[in-house]
C-alpha cells in the first residue's frame, strides 16, 4: 500500500475564467478577444459623447455658422439633429447585431461586398484622421481668450489670420502628443479620462446654457432674422449655416467602435449611440440659442469672428467666462483623444483582417495595456502633418473641418445604403437576443422609411458640404485648391485606395483574409 503525504498532493490547475457574453459574441465572427473588455454603460456613452463634444465643436464653428447664416442659422440645428437621429437609429440596429471594432467597415462589408466595405472603412478612417486634426485646431478658439500667453505665434489670435492659423497648428500638435501618449498607455486610463472629461463637459455645458439664457439681451424671435448673413436668402443661409450642426453631430458611432471593449455590447452600444447623439444635440442647440440671445451685439462683427468665446467673456465677465472656457479646453482635449481612439480601432480592425499595408504591425495589441500601439502613432503623426496646412493659409482651417464632415457622411451613407437594400429584399429581420435575453434593438416596421430617409439625408448633406462654393472656401480669391479641397481630397483618398487594392489583388488575388469571416456573418437573420 502506498501512502501519499500532503506535500505530494498538488491542486488542480486553475480553470481559465469563463468568457463574457461579449467575448463569446466576438468569437462568433472569428475573432479573438485581444482588446481589454472593461467599459461599462457610462464609459460607452462617454465614447460617443466625447467624439461629438458639443463644447469643442460649437465653440469651433459657431462664428462660421453665424457669419454665413446670421441668426437664422440656428434652425439648421434641429434639422440636422433629426437627420442624424435617423442615421443613428440604423446604426443602433447594426451595433446590436455586429458588436465589432471598426464599426463602419465591418457593417458595410457584411451588408454588401468586401470591396465596397473596404472602401467604406478606408474613407471612414481617413476622415477620422482629418477629424482628429480639426478637433485639435479648436484650442485656438479658446486658449488665447483665456490668456494671451497661449498665443505663441504672432499677436492676432483670430483663426482667420495668418498668426492665428499658425498658432492653432502649434497648439494642435502639442495636444496630439498628449492624446497619442494616452492612447498608448492603457485602456483603463483612457476610460477614466473619458468619463471624467465628459462629466466635466456636461456640467460645463449645462452651466453655459443656464448663464447665457439668464443673460439674454433679446428674444428668441431673433432666430428668424437673416440680417447680416453672407448668403442671400433664407435657403442659402440655412444650407451654409448647417455646416456648424453637421460638424458637431458626427461620431456617435464611436460607441459601436468600442464594442470589443464594452461589457454586454449588444445591449449597451445601441442605447449609448442614441443617447449620446440626443443629449449632445439638445445641449448644443441650447448653447447656440443662448449665444445668440446673450451676445452683446449681433452687428458689431465680433460674433462672426470670435464666436462664443466673445459672448462668454463679454456677457458673463472675465472671471466666470474664462472659468467656463477652461472647461471647454478639457472638452477639446477629451474630444481629440476620443476621436483618435476611434480612428485607432478602425485601423486595428481593418489591419486584423489583413486589409491595410503593414497589417501585421497595425493589428498588434499590447497584451499588458490592451491597446494597439502602432495605430495610435500613425493617427497622431498623420493628423499632425495635416495641421501643417494651417501654416500655408488660414483657409486651411475651414477646408480641413469641412473635408472631415464630408468623409464621415459619405462613409455613413455607405452603410445606410446597403442596409436599405437588405431591408427591401427582406433580408434584414429579427436577429436574436442580447446578453440579457431581451430582443435586439430593432426599428421593426419603421425600418424601411427611417432607413430611406437616413440615406437621402446623408447624400444630400454630403453634396451640400462638398459643393465648392468660392464665397465659403476661398473668400479672398487666389486659392483654387482650397475651394476644391474637399473634392480633391476625396478623389485622392479613393485613388490611393484603388491603387492599393490593385497592387494587393495582383500580389495575392482578391480573396483577402476578411472574406471568410464576413461571408460567415453575411446573413442577418
Amino acid at each position: 500500500m502506498t501512502t501519499t503525504s500532503p506535500s505530494d498532493v498538488r491542486p488542480d490547475p486553475p480553470h481559465p475564467p469563463s468568457p463574457s457574453p461579449g467575448d463569446r459574441s466576438l468569437a462568433e465572427f472569428g475573432y479573438r478577444q485581444e482588446l481589454h473588455r472593461s467599459l461599462g454603460r457610462y464609459a460607452s456613452f462617454a465614447a460617443g459623447f466625447s467624439f461629438i463634444s458639443v463644447l469643442t465643436t460649437v465653440f469651433q464653428f459657431f462664428a462660421f455658422g453665424y457669419a454665413f447664416g446670421g441668426p437664422v442659422f440656428f434652425w439648421a440645428w434641429p434639422a440636422v439633429l433629426v437627420g442624424q437621429l435617423l442615421v443613428a437609429a440604423c446604426f443602433a440596429e447594426l451595433a446590436a447585431r455586429y458588436p465589432i471594432s471598426g464599426a463602419i467597415y465591418q457593417w458595410s462589408t457584411r451588408l454588401s461586398r468586401p470591396t465596397f466595405g473596404w472602401f467604406a472603412g478606408w474613407i471612414m478612417v481617413i476622415g477620422q484622421i482629418v477629424v482628429v486634426a480639426a478637433a485639435a485646431l479648436a484650442l485656438q478658439m479658446v486658449l488665447p481668450a483665456i490668456w494671451s500667453g497661449f498665443q505663441l505665434v504672432g499677436t492676432d489670435p483670430s483663426p482667420a489670420s495668418a498668426d492665428g492659423a499658425a498658432n492653432a497648428a502649434v497648439l494642435g500638435v502639442l495636444l496630439l502628443v498628449l492624446t497619442t501618449l494616452v492612447n498608448v498607455v492603457d485602456n483603463r486610463v483612457l476610460s477614466v479620462i473619458n468619463r471624467v472629461g465628459v462629466t466635466a463637459e456636461i456640467i460645463g455645458a449645462v452651466l453655459i446654457v443656464v448663464l447665457l439664457l439668464t443673460h439674454s439681451e433679446r428674444t428668441p424671435s431673433i432666430t428668424f432674422h437673416t440680417a447680416g448673413a453672407a448668403q442671400n436668402g433664407l435657403f442659402g443661409a440655412l444650407l451654409v449655416g448647417s455646416f456648424t450642426a453637421a460638424y458637431v453631430m458626427i461620431g456617435f458611432d464611436s460607441a459601436g467602435e468600442m464594442s470589443e471593449e464594452t461589457r454586454n455590447p449588444r445591449r449597451t452600444a445601441p442605447r449609448t449611440i442614441l443617447t449620446a447623439l440626443a443629449s449632445a444635440g439638445a445641449l448644443g442647440g441650447l448653447i447656440v440659442l443662448g449665444g445668440l440671445l446673450a451676445a452683446p451685439s449681433l452687428t458689431d462683427g465680433r460674433l462672426s469672428v470670435d464666436g462664443l468665446s466673445y459672448v462668454l467673456t463679454s456677457s458673463l465677465g472675465d472671471g466666470v467666462g474664462k472659468a467656463l472656457l477652461a472647461d471647454v479646453v478639457v472638452a477639446i482635449t477629451v474630444a481629440t483623444l476620443a476621436i483618435q481612439t476611434a480612428a485607432c480601432r478602425m485601423l486595428f480592425s481593418m489591419a486584423r483582417d489583413g486589409q491595410l499595408p503593414f497589417a501585421g504591425r497595425l493589428a498588434r495589441v499590447n497584451p499588458r495595456t490592451g491597446m494597439p500601439t502602432a495605430p495610435a502613432l500613425v493617427v497622431g503623426v498623420l493628423a499632425a502633418a495635416l495641421l501643417l496646412l494651417n501654416f500655408a493659409s488660414p483657409e486651411a482651417f475651414l477646408a480641413i473641418g469641412t473635408t472631415c464632415i464630408v468623409m464621415l457622411y459619405l462613409a455613413y451613407a455607405m452603410v445606410t445604403g446597403p442596409l436599405l437594400i437588405r431591408r427591401l429584399r427582406g433580408e434584414f429581420g429579427s436577429a436574436g437576443t442580447d446578453e440579457e435575453g431581451a430582443p435586439l434593438f430593432s426599428l421593426g416596421r419603421w425600418g424601411v422609411p427611417v432607413n430611406a430617409l437616413a440615406l437621402l439625408y446623408g447624400l444630400l448633406m454630403t453634396v451640400n458640404l462638398a459643393w465648392p462654393r468660392a464665397a465659403v472656401y476661398d473668400p479672398a480669391g487666389g486659392h483654387w485648391y482650397f475651394q476644391w479641397f474637399t473634392v480633391l481630397f476625396l478623389a485622392a483618398t479613393l485613388g490611393v485606395g484603388v491603387v492599393w487594392r490593385g497592387l494587393r489583388r495582383r500580389a495575392d488575388g482578391d480573396s483577402g483574409a476578411v472574406a471568410t469571416a464576413q461571408q460567415e456573418g453575411a446573413a442577418l437573420g
